[in-house]
């Protein structure tokens, strides 16, 4: 009987978020509406493999499987989609969830087919410091919310760009109002902020007792991230940043935030988070 690894099981999860993609893909050109309780079933199927996977990642690492890039992209997958399948039920957004399985099996098949990503694992990385693990924790989901806020400014931007041209078919025609995207939007930027604020806060605690712990890059990296986002927020409440030109920045901003993600990589200081070849 085949032994499955953390990776196999993260496979299987790519699949699902891949049929999803491919079944959404599918409706679109038939320009027939998408089930919303299939596409749940589908993510939800892919959500339960991702999170068996990574629980068996975080039993082979001895904490939360955020040490390399590839636990890295895979943890945001996981983010996005847990709060899809709370945001996608509560809005009824049938069209978000094929949006949010084309970006988790891009994230994931990305992460899974680059080894190099993954060749080493470091093995307790924060130390047994529960608040420094839960802080990383925090920051990461943080970023999955940020990418379900990317999914709906896209969705805002076609929208838009389906009203100019006065194209209300196919795609076009499923999308949610303008004035429902501005407003989910407007709430997971502010959410997304207060998490990466908490998870800021709760970090700055633990590294003012002990500064030789701080990873100046790592951290240089998560305070621009989060200066952006919060001057992003600002500036929508004062709504001098809205619309078009709101949905791009933060397009932008997200694949900004994907790029920076190797910077951070590297979990905590070396001397607390040895590394290990990967099985």
């Amino acid at each position: 009987m085949p032994t499955f690894t953390d990776r196999t099981w993260l496979w299987f999860a790519a699949a699902c978020y891949l049929a999803g993609f491919v079944l959404g893909t599918l409706a679109v050109v038939r320009e027939r509406r998408l089930s919303r309780v299939l596409m749940y079933f589908i993510v939800s199927a892919g959500f339960a493999l991702q999170t068996f996977g990574l629980y068996l990642r975080g039993l082979a690492v001895k904490g939360c499987p955020l040490g390399n890039t590839f636990e890295l992209f895979q943890f945001i997958a996981w983010s996005a989609i847990s709060l899809y399948l709370v945001i996608g039920a509560t809005f009824r957004l049938s069209l978000l969830g094929y949006f949010t399985s084309v970006l988790a099996a891009m994230l994931t098949l990305l992460s899974l087919s680059f080894p190099a990503w993954d060749a080493s694992r470091r093995v307790n990385i924060f130390g047994g410091n529960a608040w420094i693990e839960f802080h990383a924790a925090l920051a990461l989901f943080s970023y999955g919310v940020f990418a379900l806020l990317t999914l709906t400014s896209l969705m805002y931007a076609l929208q838009v760009f389906s009203l100019k041209r006065h194209r209300l078919h196919g795609l076009f025609s499923f999308l949610p109002s303008i004035r429902e995207l501005d407003h989910i939007s407007l709430r997971l930027l502010a959410a997304g902020a207060a998490l990466l604020t908490a998870s800021l806060a709760v970090g700055a605690v633990y590294w003012v007792e002990d500064t030789s712990t701080v990873n100046i890059t790592k951290l240089s990296v998560t305070v621009g991230v989060w200066a952006a986002y919060v001057a992003v927020l600002i500036l929508r409440l004062r709504s001098r940043l809205v619309g078009k030109r709101l949905a791009w920045t933060l397009l932008v901003l997200f694949a900004a935030v994907l790029l920076s993600l190797p910077l951070v990589g590297g979990g905590q200081a070396s001397a607390v988070a040895p590394a290990v070849s990967a099985p």
